[in-house]
């Protein structure tokens, strides 16, 4: 993919556990302009290993001078959240991706009901700005643990007032999906990014209601998960690579110099999706974007998030 070579501008705490970039290019020019709901991919460097993270940009996507970011502090991860904290600084060089954009906004849509949950409320900052100036018809329902962890809370009811809705749970604030999915009017549709629990719950929800699926949309980037080594062979170049258990199929592959495609890099938009032709494993799927018949079959799979439990696996790229 194409990158753009930026630099840190400023870096903002936010919350305990949430840090605001500001990037600015380079070359001094504007950044592209990108649509609510878009998100970027930064390249970082830790330790000599390169990691590629996507995170939602925020603000205003018609003003280019700068891009944002927002990102929360994952012990548990594998290190790309800890690195931006603790290792990036004020004029730091950095990669991005140009903007992508899997989470747009319906224009034709009635209504739009937006549900965001702690950090999940990235991806809304943009699409707030599109609503507004499109003068959309529009709620946006935010649920946090405490006031503390209600990142950017403030801002957003001083610039949507009363169609911002939270819910604190420390405050006994409870967003109950079904009542509020069951009152809309026709021609609605749901927009939800928050954590994994909420998504499915939401999603889920809407459908027993009888929701039609293609108002229903959701963005839920999954880190790749560490486990066993295994070898990976792609049959187009009889080249073998080594999956580490720290490093997912898709890193492995770019660490041999393999330039295999991908759009998030995390499990969304089947954009990696990789034929699988053998193994003599199992197949460890991680994506949300193949259907539970599709990871049975075992004929498929999403190398950003996924892995196998084998000694060998044989996919075609």
């Amino acid at each position: 993919m194409s990158h753009i070579n930026v630099k840190v501008a400023a870096i903002e705490q936010v919350t305990d556990l949430i840090k605001h970039f500001t990037f600015v290019r380079e070359d001094g020019q504007p950044f592209p302009v990108f649509s609510g709901g878009s998100h970027v991919v930064v390249s970082m460097n830790i330790n000599g290993r390169i990691q590629r993270n996507a995170y939602s940009l925020m603000g205003n996507p018609e003003e280019t001078e700068a891009y944002h970011i927002s990102v929360r502090r994952q012990e548990k991860s594998r290190g790309g959240s800890v690195h931006m904290h603790d290792a990036l600084k004020v004029g730091d060089s950095l990669q991005i991706t140009f903007p992508v954009n899997l989470f747009a906004l319906e224009k034709r849509a009635r209504k739009h009901l937006l549900i965001a949950g702690g950090i999940g409320i990235t991806p809304f900052m943009s699409q707030i700005a599109d609503l507004e100036r499109n003068k959309a018809n529009y709620e946006l329902h935010y649920a946090y643990r405490a006031p503390e962890h209600g990142a950017f809370s403030k801002e957003i009811k001083a610039n949507i007032g009363n169609k911002l809705i939270t819910y604190v749970e420390s405050e006994g604030g409870v967003l109950n999906l079904r009542n509020l999915l069951s009152k809309q009017p026709l021609g609605t549709h749901v927009y939800v990014c928050g954590p994994g629990p909420m998504v499915v719950a939401m999603i889920e929800t809407a459908r027993t209601l009888g929701w039609p699926e293609n108002h229903i949309h959701s963005e839920q980037f999954t880190a790749p998960p560490s486990g066993e080594s295994f070898k990976i062979k792609l049959t187009k170049s009889a080249l073998e690579i080594v999956v580490p258990p720290e490093m997912s199929m898709l890193e492995a592959m770019e660490a041999a110099g393999v330039d295999a495609p991908y759009l998030c890099r995390g499990g969304a938009c089947g954009r990696c999706e990789l034929e699988v032709v053998c193994t003599d494993g199992n197949l460890l799927h991680h994506d949300h974007y193949l259907s539970e018949a599709e990871k049975a079959a075992g004929k498929k799979i999403m190398p950003c998030v996924s892995r196998a439990k084998c000694d060998l696996l044989e996919v075609v790229l």
